[in-house]
């Protein structure tokens, strides 16, 4: 065979193997409201996960469709971008993200995507995270706090208003009005979690995740480890769990749904403890799932902390 056609064949044969790696990678970018991954003439909005894609979708209505690159029950710290999240990157119009070092996986990814993004913390008072190893870098889940959230819905209306500004007056009614929802949610979460014993109030989970909530709801927070991006507990972190927990009589323990909750079973196990349930954090449940959507999330995990640690559960 000549050279040169030798060449052809080779390039062919070598975009035919990228193509098809491309289409078998398994995507992680959730379709949006056309649900068939077509965007019509709206304009792509890619979140980095599916908590902030439902809070965008509030704010967008039906003007923009908004996707997110990590699936519900998905893990959003340790994530890794596959080719289709790349390529469905070159689609977007806009990329919003967490930002606080939440995914750390996001820089690789938004340099080598086309597309602008916005910080959707950006202005939030952050809480650092406990622990030398963390020591000094803020507490990331800022969305547990439906308080937050509201300045959130603030950097996504600018966001939106900017990439398409005919309907900024429509995305600044529907954040007025989702932020309306939030406060009503976060009043509710403090009157519910009024109703626990002062003695009893310590949320104590196996992530870090909830300091804000419990900033918010006035508990003291404990926790097996500071961020999921850990492998696994070790015994130092769990034996220092079960002396908080013995120290403070504390009713009931919990876990997060995006991790295994076998290290908290040890706790429980060492104590007096029960366990009080799976709360929800990094990720939505899907659609028929008891999370599958932002606030729902947070009622939730209100009703599943105030029951456990009141004894309604048992």
């Amino acid at each position: 065979m000549p050279k040169t056609l030798r060449r052809r064949v080779t390039a062919l044969v070598s975009l035919g193997v990228a193509v098809a790696l491309l289409a078998g990678c398994g995507s992680a970018v959730e379709g949006g409201a056309d649900g068939d991954g077509s965007n019509g003439d709206r304009p792509v909005v890619l979140t980095t996960f599916t908590v902030l894609a439902d809070i965008a979708q509030n704010v967008a209505g039906d003007h923009l469709e908004v996707r997110s690159i990590t699936k519900a029950g998905a893990e959003i710290h340790g994530y890794e971008p596959t080719p289709r999240d790349i390529a469905a990157a070159s689609d977007a119009d806009l990329i919003l993200d967490n930002g606080l070092g939440l995914e750390a996986w996001f820089s690789r990814f938004v340099d080598t995507a086309d597309a602008p993004h916005a910080v959707v913390s950006e202005g939030i008072e952050t809480i650092d995270i406990t622990g030398d190893a963390y020591a000094g870098k803020p507490n990331p889940h800022a969305w547990m706090s439906p308080l937050n959230v509201q300045t959130y819905v603030a950097n996504i209306v600018a966001a939106f208003s900017e990439l398409d500004p005919d309907n900024a007056d429509a995305y600044a009614a529907n954040g007025e009005a989702y932020a309306a929802e939030l406060q009503t949610i976060h009043d509710e979460l403090v009157t519910a979690l009024a109703t626990v014993p002062e003695n009893q109030r310590a949320l104590v989970t196996c992530e870090g995740a909830f300091s804000y909530l419990a900033r918010d709801a006035g508990l003291t927070e404990a926790y097996i480890w500071p961020v999921n991006a850990e492998q696994q507990a070790t015994p130092q972190q769990i034996r220092r769990t079960i002396e908080f927990v013995d120290e403070n009589g504390v009713p009931a323990v919990f876990c997060e749904s995006t991790v295994s909750d076998r290290p908290m079973r040890q706790v429980v196990e060492a104590t007096d403890a029960v366990f009080g349930g799976i709360l929800y954090v990094d990720s939505l449940s899907g659609p028929d799932g008891p999370v599958p959507t932002y606030l729902d999330l947070l009622r939730h995990d209100v009703d599943t902390i105030t029951s456990a640690l009141t004894g309604a559960s048992s």
